[in-house]
C-alpha cells in the first residue's frame, strides 16, 4: 500500500541545501520509546534523505545505443548490488516506449506544450533516485512493584493467610492488556494477599510524637509537658508600660508573662502525620505495568536522491516491500537483492535494548521504498530532465521544457500549479 513519504509538518518546510549525488549510505541508529505514528515505516524528512547520501558518485543508468534492444533498469529496488528487483514488488521495468508515453500524456494535459521533444528527443540517461526506509518496532511489557502505605484503622486485611503471595509476573493482567504496538500505556494493580499491618516507625506505635517546637529533638515517649514561652508583647513582665508612667495588664498573656506552645498547647505531643494518630500502618504491594513500543529506523538513499527537488519527495508515496510480525523478527529475505537483505539485517541488528525488568511481547519489521526515477532527454546541445514518481508513474516536470509556446503569458500556468 502507498503511504505519504513526508510528515505534514515537513511538507510545509523547503530544504534549500543541495548535496552532491552519491551512493547508498545508512544513517546512524535512531532509537526511541516515544510515541510513533502508524505510517512510521515510510515517513521520512528531506533532511534524512540528504543525510543518507555520500560523496561517492553512482553511475547513471544509460539507455542502449541505437540498434540495441531498448530496455531500461528502472531504479532497481535492490540498489547497486541487486539484480532486476523491480520484479520483486510487481513493478515492470520501464522501457523507452513507456517513458515516452508517460511524458507525452503529461505534456498533452498542458496547454501550449508541444509533444515533439517527448516523441523525438533521445533518452540519454535514466537514473535511480530511490529512498529506502527500514523500521523495527519492539513491543515490550515492563513490570515492577512498589510498597504503598496508609494508616490502619482496623478491620480485616488481605494477607498471606488468604492465599499464597504472587510474583509480579504471575499476575493475570489480560483485562488491562492494550492493543499491540501502542506507543505507551501504564497500569497499576494491587497485588493480592500482600497486605501487612506494621507498627508505625515514626511514632513507635504511639500515634503521637514529641512536639517539634517545645520538645525538639526528643525521642518518641520522652517529652516534657507544660513548657511555656516568654510573651513577646510584654517581654515576660505581664504589664504594658505607657508614656505617662502607668501600666496595664498585657492582654496577650493576661498578665502571666508567659504563653503556652502554639503548636501543642504545651501538651508536649502532637499527632503523628505518618499514621495520622493510629499508631499502625497498612502496607501492600502495587504492581506497576508499562507497555511501550521501542522503535529503530534506518534510511538509505541512492546516489541521485541528493539532487532531487524537494517537491518531488513531497509528492512521492512509499511502498512497503515487506512487513513481518513475530515474537522476535529475523532479517527479511529478498531472492534477487543483496542490498535489501543487508539493509534488513542492519535494521534488525540495531534493535533497541530492552530494560532488565521488561519482556518482549512482539516485534514488527518493515522495509519501504519510495521509487523516484530521473530521466534526461537531449537533442544536440539542448537537454531537459523530468521525474517519474512512485508506482503510479506520475511525471514531474518543472522548469525548462523545450516546446512551450505561451512564454508564461497565458492563464494555463495557474491551473498547472507550477
Amino acid at each position: 500500500m502507498e503511504e505519504p513519504l513526508l510528515s505534514s509538518g515537513e511538507c510545509e518546510k523547503k530544504e534549500k541545501d543541495k548535496l552532491s549525488p552519491s551512493t547508498y549510505q545508512y544513517l546512524g541508529r535512531t532509537n526511541s520509546n516515544i510515541p510513533t505514528p502508524s505510517n512510521f515505516g515510510t515517513e521520512v524528512s528531506v533532511q534524512e534523505i540528504r543525510s543518507a547520501s555520500t560523496s561517492v558518485h553512482y553511475p547513471l543508468i544509460t539507455p542502449p545505443q541505437p540498434n540495441e534492444q531498448a530496455s531500461y533498469y528502472q531504479g532497481g529496488l535492490g540498489g547497486p548490488f541487486g539484480g532486476n528487483t523491480s520484479y520483486e514488488v510487481g513493478r515492470p521495468v520501464l522501457d523507452e516506449v513507456e517513458i515516452r508515453e508517460l511524458l507525452i500524456d503529461h505534456v498533452g494535459h498542458r496547454c501550449c506544450w508541444g509533444s515533439r521533444p517527448a516523441r523525438t528527443w533521445q533518452i540519454c540517461a535514466v537514473e535511480d533516485c530511490n529512498v529506502y526506509v527500514g523500521t523495527l518496532e519492539s513491543f515490550i511489557e515492563e513490570r515492577e512493584t512498589i510498597v504503598e502505605t496508609e494508616p490502619y484503622r482496623g478491620g480485616k486485611i488481605d494477607g498471606k493467610d488468604n492465599g499464597p503471595g504472587l510474583g509480579v509476573w504471575e499476575l493475570d493482567l489480560r483485562s488491562e492488556f492494550p492493543s499491540l504496538f501502542v506507543p505507551q500505556k501504564e497500569s497499576q494493580t494491587k497485588v493480592p494477599h500482600s497486605e501487612v499491618v506494621e507498627k508505625c516507625s515514626g511514632c513507635a506505635g504511639r500515634g503521637e510524637i514529641p512536639c517539634h517546637t517545645c520538645n525538639a529533638g526528643e525521642e518518641p515517649g520522652f517529652y516534657k509537658e507544660n513548657q511555656m514561652f516568654q510573651c513577646s508583647a510584654c517581654h515576660g513582665r505581664g504589664l504594658i508600660a505607657h508614656r505617662d508612667g502607668s501600666d496595664t495588664i498585657c492582654v496577650n498573656c493576661k498578665g502571666k508573662g508567659k504563653l503556652p506552645c502554639r503548636t501543642c498547647g504545651s501538651h508536649g505531643l502532637i499527632r503523628c502525620k505518618t499514621c495520622q494518630g493510629e499508631g499502625a500502618l497498612l502496607m501492600h504491594d502495587i504492581a506497576i505495568v508499562k507497555w511501550t513500543t521501542l522503535s529503530t529506523r534506518k534510511v538509505s538513499a541512492t546516489s541521485g536522491a541528493a539532487s532531487v527537488p524537494d517537491e518531488v519527495f513531497h509528492r512521492a508515496k512509499g511502498i512497503q516491500l515487506c512487513n513481518t510480525q513475530a515474537y522476535q523478527c529475523t532479517p527479511a529475505y529478498f531472492a534477487d537483492s543483496f542490498f535489501l537483505n543487508k539493509f534488513s539485517s542492519e535494521v534488525i541488528a540495531d534493535r533497541c535494548p530492552v530494560p532488565p525488568a521488561a519482556k518482549v511481547i512482539c516485534e514488527r519489521h518493515a522495509i519501504s521504498v519510495v521509487p523516484v526515477t530521473r530521466v534526461t532527454m537531449a537533442h544536440g546541445k539542448r537537454s531537459f530532465t523530468f521525474y517519474i514518481i512512485g508506482f503510479s508513474r506520475e511525471v514531474y516536470l518543472k522548469g525548462y521544457y523545450p516546446s512551450r509556446f505561451c512564454w508564461g503569458l497565458c492563464p494555463c500556468l495557474d491551473w498547472l500549479r507550477l
